[in-house]
């Protein structure tokens, strides 16, 4: 009772609207004086689809026919005289309208709550705002199916009013039957005698006149009644135009650009059953209308009454036509998307879905579907409907697939398991082309408008766009929830403009060209933007995701900021941060001791690691190998960090009585003379590699040469020089094994 206490105090348009759901199909007095009983009762417990919840429809009726009698019975009074009587009026009329279709009964009783808590929750919000709706669906999701539930009323009236008419023309007919019955009897008087023949003849001209005054006066009414009717239907198809725009136009663009963000790393763009429930209402309604209107023509072309009716008639056809043709072309979507970058001879697979197959029985002759790669004009073509040439951009076997029909989850799809209209993809034939094609992607997803042109892309956009579309793709490919922070976006913008401001506020209007971020090379470097973005993503989620995940990764800094961040805090302490000049790249910058003059601290940095070292020694162990290193950035002790992540020592010995060699991180400073070179840009800074990929030093050594046992106590081997021996470790266990064999034997 408590919705229709609120459901009273609405005012203006709310009031009209909530009054106008009451009438004969149910009375508002019955609301009324139930109001308490009907909001107790499970309406919402029954589907109206279901035909076995008809004898739980039927008890509800029968519960709702005794509950207005027992209120009509305890009536007392003048005044309780009359609405005794009205009561017991309405518990025969409700029993008349539902006792053979109680289901409708139940459609009715929801279609009334349901519309009377819409009306108060917004209210409710006018009020308060901020205030949800009241069941938790979204307010456009009560929108639409308020809106099928008002086409499915209007159905049933122009149902109606069809049998109406249908029924009067069928009278009409046999009315002028009988007038063309009493014309031959007039026409045959000849034969009889003058004295019955006046008298016959006075009285069929009598009926003749009475019953032709009626077909002109009816007729007039046919007319009328298929006007009416044939404006209801022009009224019909103007809403189910509206819902199916909601639908198609808003819901499944929303849907498709969740996809084509999900590309990125956005997430998942959910399920398409909602969409294709309501997709499956429009075709039942968009069908049944065409019916009618097809039995409204036929009724006309039975009885053909001069008018602007077939006109209008015509027009519905056409209209209708058009709705469900473009129903059916737009709800054709690609529901798996292939890769967005195809490399040639590879495998990839896709599937289609019509999501108006099952009602419009397309399996029934199933269609074969075609997969093939076109061009940008191709594309544009296609949505104009202009013809195109059968050239394809490009070949796919097994690209032909017959749609299945799948009864338990009512979808009609074919699915393109080795290779449709699908988002823009890229193909190419070498690994190296993966970057540029995986930004050209990038860029289509995250700035294309929905429902535009093919391959139509924004050259320029500002850059917290951008910053969205690259915290999304890192978040995705490093598969972790710790994005990219508001200093890490303020990096990126730096590198990205060559700027040297701090304040994130600077950049917010500031916009970033497809060039900037693609096709320009950063100043002083040989790669884009994205080519150095794109890298550090591949070295995290190939060896450092787990480490980013810990937050023992600071990463976008430089190295002045990493310089003063380290000078503040105790020798030993370090942190990572990915490298300016290397893509791919992350360094250890640390601070110790400047061994040349004593008492003056500076920070080091060891020239960065790539995919490729932490193939052969992982980040955990190259620290743990570093016994300078101490605390991570500000003061974690670096055990409590990276021990988990190391690899365990190995044994002595193994079986066959060999002790197993390791490879080693070494790092040891020192310089030649006393006064060494410094490194370019800044004096403060010595970059070394501690990396098997590279060369000698140059000014200083890496390690001390060996002593004559190769072999020490703990059964490890310490290598001379050990990063020349790494890389040829590792450059004979990359060449193919037919060069091993070779080498081996020369």
């Amino acid at each position: 009772m408590a919705l229709w206490i609120q459901a009273q105090q609405l005012q203006g348009d709310a009031l009209h609207q909530m009054q106008s759901l009451y009438g004969q199909h149910f009375p508002i007095e019955v609301r009324h004086y139930l109001a308490q009983w009907l909001e107790a009762q499970p309406w919402d417990a029954l589907d109206l689809e279901n035909q076995q919840d008809e004898f739980k429809a039927k008890r509800l009726l029968d519960s709702l026919i005794q509950e207005l009698q027992r209120r009509a019975e305890h009536q007392m009074g003048e005044d309780g005289f009359l609405l005794k009587i009205k009561l017991g009026h309405y518990a025969s009329q409700l029993k008349s309208t539902y006792d053979l279709c109680p289901l409708e009964l139940v459609r009715c009783v929801k279609h009334i709550l349901y519309t009377e808590q819409r009306l108060v929750q917004v209210a409710s919000n006018a009020s308060s705002p901020g205030a949800g709706p009241v069941d938790g669906t979204p307010q456009r999701y009560q929108q639409i199916n308020q809106t099928f539930e008002e086409l499915r009323v209007m159905m049933q009236d122009t149902e109606n009013d069809l049998r109406k008419l249908q029924h009067s023309q069928e009278y009409f007919i046999i009315q002028y039957q009988e007038s063309l019955r009493i014309q031959a009897q007039l026409s045959s008087l000849s034969s009889v005698a003058p004295a019955e023949r006046v008298q016959r003849e006075t009285s069929l001209q009598s009926r003749k006149s009475t019953l032709e005054s009626w077909l002109t006066r009816e007729a007039n009414t046919l007319q009328k009644y298929r006007q009416e009717l044939a404006e209801k239907y022009q009224r019909t198809l103007t809403l189910l135009r509206k819902q199916q725009a909601l639908i198609v136009d808003d819901e499944l663009i929303q849907w498709k650009r969740r996809q084509q963000l999900a590309g990125n790393g956005g997430p998942a763009e959910g399920g398409l059953d909602m969409l294709q429930a309501w997709c499956e209402k429009l075709a039942d309604l968009i069908w049944q209308n065409r019916q009618q209107i097809r039995r409204v023509e036929h009724l006309t072309q039975q009885l053909p009454i001069p008018g602007p009716t077939e006109e209008l008639l015509t027009e519905l056809n056409a209209t209708v036509t058009d709705i469900i043709s473009a129903l059916v072309t737009s709800t054709f979507i690609i529901e798996k998307q292939p890769p967005q970058v195809l490399k040639t001879q590879t495998k990839f697979s896709a599937t289609v879905r019509l999501l108006v197959g099952g009602k419009l029985n397309v399996h029934m002759n199933p269609p074969q579907v075609k997969a093939t790669i076109i061009n940008e004009q191709q594309a544009k073509a296609l949505l104009k409907n202009e013809n195109t040439r059968n050239d394809s951009s490009g070949e796919i076997l097994n690209n032909n697939c017959v749609m299945e029909y799948h009864q338990t989850t009512g979808t009609l799809s074919a699915h393109f398991r080795t290779m449709t209209l699908s988002l823009p993809v890229v193909v190419i034939v070498h690994g190296s082309q993966d970057n540029n094609a995986t930004a050209t992607v990038l860029w289509d997803n995250a700035f294309s408008e929905p429902g535009r042109v093919p391959f139509v892309v924004p050259d320029k956009i500002v850059w917290p766009q951008l910053c969205e579309a690259l915290n999304m793709k890192y978040k995705s490919e490093v598969q972790s929830d710790r994005g990219l922070s508001e200093d890490n976006l303020v990096f990126l913008a730096q590198k990205a403009f060559s700027s040297s401001s701090n304040n994130s506020e600077d950049y917010v209007n500031m916009t970033i060209t497809w060039s900037q971020f693609n096709r320009e090379s950063l100043p002083g470097r040989n790669f884009t933007f994205w080519q150095w973005f794109d890298g550090v993503i591949e070295l995290m989620k190939k060896h450092l995701k787990s480490h980013w995940n810990d937050g023992a990764i600071l990463g976008f800094l430089n190295k002045q900021q990493a310089q003063d961040m380290l000078m503040s805090k105790t020798n030993g302490t370090f942190l990572l941060r990915f490298s300016d000049s290397e893509i791919g790249g992350i360094t250890i910058a640390w601070v110790a001791e400047n061994p040349n003059k004593p008492g003056e601290r500076m920070v080091w940095n060891l020239m960065p690691f790539t995919t490729r070292d932490f193939s052969i020694r992982s980040l955990a162990d190259r620290i743990s190998d570093l016994n300078h290193l101490l605390f991570l950035y500000p003061s974690q002790p670096k055990d409590e960090v990276f021990s988990r992540y190391c690899t365990p020592p190995n044994s002595k010995a193994v079986g066959d009585g060999y002790v197993k060699p390791e490879i080693k991180q070494v790092v040891k400073v020192e310089f030649s003379s006393p006064n060494p070179e410094p490194s370019p840009g800044n004096s403060s800074f010595i970059e070394h590699a501690a990396s098997p990929t590279i060369s000698q030093p140059h000014n200083f050594t890496i390690y001390p040469p060996m002593n004559d046992s190769m072999l020490e106590t703990e059964g490890e081997f310490d290598l001379d020089d050990t990063m020349d021996m790494a890389r040829q470790v590792e450059e004979f266990l990359s060449q193919p094994m037919e060069s091993q064999w070779r080498g081996q034997q020369s």
